[in-house]
């Protein structure tokens, strides 16, 4: 249904009437109103700012190699002379992570590999669709794919797992993975649990161009994929002409649908785990009844206190918000335009709102389905479009990691049920020897 946005948003200040005339609680915290589509134009546009300052990385590391991205890396480990992460440096890891964390990697890794088996296609198909007429799909894994796992600010074995075993699956012979230096011993055990031995203490943009580029030590990728800050998503986008990526994955973002049935205090969570991510990180509510904005308001002031990453939180909340739509249909609108990284669905009737919504990363349904739950353990892919970007792209699965050629066979039945009409065709079109090859088999 249209959306009027200019009847969307609450006063951040004091009470207030909204436009159906509903009188809004004085708000205390961060928790701010929105406008979709600035929203959204402003998460597309830190990506093009960040293009230039990528650009000059980019060109470095072509032109100067490992020369350059041991420079770089230095930088943060500043005794490094190769970005090449060895097997002695694998092992040691293991003994930085204790037994607990250990099994449950291992455990991770095994649901993320169940779920990502339900995707995997087989590698041939065919099908006699008219006697003589055999089409089919012959499927393939990529030969070579790079795989970026954020570091530095937090260790992620989660996206470790995330994008290595759907590549895995998928029957990728060779992975590399790059992750920011010093390379976190978590990673490196996460990656060699999911099969990945070629391991580079490399971040940033430096890394994407490294193995888009490939340097003296990195050979060149079919493929990246992995989420990273807005210098890694635009160094991808910039470099797809020597790589193919997964798609933009930037700063986390999570949307939330509630109504009256929500459970304040689940959906202040939801926005804080979101917002620890990163300062870049963005969370959006998106509610049908207008009490629900001030109880999680204070439900997030209160949590605030206790959480181990302030800074990191209130920034991203300055990126996020929240809106009251008049009705399901309006909030569910709403939200496809936002099409958000993760979307959680807190309303009675949640069933109908999953059918009703489009546009969504990865869907997190019911008051007991934190994202969380996708980040470690269910089995789902937590590498997935942000900016919007989730009304074209799919979250990382084990097709990105496979292509597909289309198959014939045809005899010379087959040949002759359709001989008319490719000469028929060809001939309009002027291309007479593709007439002939088909003339030609039937006059033989």
């Amino acid at each position: 249904m249209p959306v009027a946005m200019n009847r969307e948003c609450l006063p951040l200040i004091g009470a207030g009437t909204h436009a159906y005339g509903t009188t809004i609680p004085m708000l205390k915290h961060m928790f701010k109103p929105l406008d979709v589509d600035e929203w959204v134009t402003k998460r597309r546009s830190s990506l093009d700012e960040a293009k230039e300052a990528v650009a000059g990385i980019i060109r470095t590391v072509r032109d100067e190699g490992d020369a350059a991205l041991v420079r770089m890396a230095q930088k943060y480990e500043p005794d490094v002379t190769s970005v090449r992460v060895t097997r002695e440096e694998v092992d040691a890891a293991y003994e930085e992570v204790d037994d607990r964390l250990l099994e449950s990697l291992v455990e991770a890794e095994a649901r993320i590999t169940r779920f990502h088996e339900l995707q995997r296609e087989q590698d041939l198909w065919l099908d006699e669709v008219e006697p003589g007429i055999i089409l089919g799909v012959k499927s393939t894994p990529l030969d070579r794919v790079g795989l970026y796992i954020p570091g530095r600010r937090a260790a992620y074995p989660s996206t470790a797992l995330m994008t290595a075993v759907p590549a895995k699956v998928a029957g990728v012979p060779e992975m590399c993975a790059c992750t920011p230096p010093p390379a976190l011993p978590l990673t490196l055990v996460a990656l060699d649990i999911a099969g990945v031995d070629e391991i580079y203490r490399i971040g940033g943009a430096q890394a994407v161009a490294a193995m888009a580029l490939g340097t003296e030590t990195i050979r060149p990728v079919q493929k990246i994929v992995g989420p990273g800050n807005v210098y890694v998503t635009a160094a991808k986008m910039m470099l797809r002409e020597s790589a193919e990526i997964d798609f933009p994955a930037g700063p986390s973002e999570i949307g939330i649908i509630a109504d009256a049935s929500a459970n304040p205090a689940f959906v202040a969570i939801d926005i804080l785990a979101q917002a620890e991510h990163d300062p870049d990180a963005a969370c959006v509510l998106v509610t049908t009844d207008p009490a629900l904005v001030a109880k999680v308001d204070a439900e997030i002031g209160r949590l605030m206190q206790a959480a181990p990453r302030k800074e990191i939180i209130a920034s991203a909340l300055g990126q996020s918000g929240y809106i009251v739509a008049a009705d399901m249909d309006e909030a569910v609108a709403l939200m496809d335009r936002i099409a958000p990284e993760h979307l959680s669905i807190q309303v009675q009737d949640s069933l109908s709102v999953l059918n009703a919504v489009r546009h969504a990363g990865s869907i997190f349904v019911g008051p007991y389905a934190p994202v969380a739950c996708g980040d470690y353990a269910s089995g789902t892919n937590h590498v997935l479009p942000t900016a919007g970007y989730a009304a074209m792209y799919s979250g990382l699965n084990v097709g990105h990691f496979r292509k597909s050629s289309t198959v014939q066979i045809l005899s010379r039945t087959g040949l002759e049920a359709i001989g008319d009409v490719i000469e028929t065709i060809a001939d309009a079109e002027g291309l007479a020897a593709h007439a002939e090859s088909v003339r030609i088999r039937r006059r033989s």
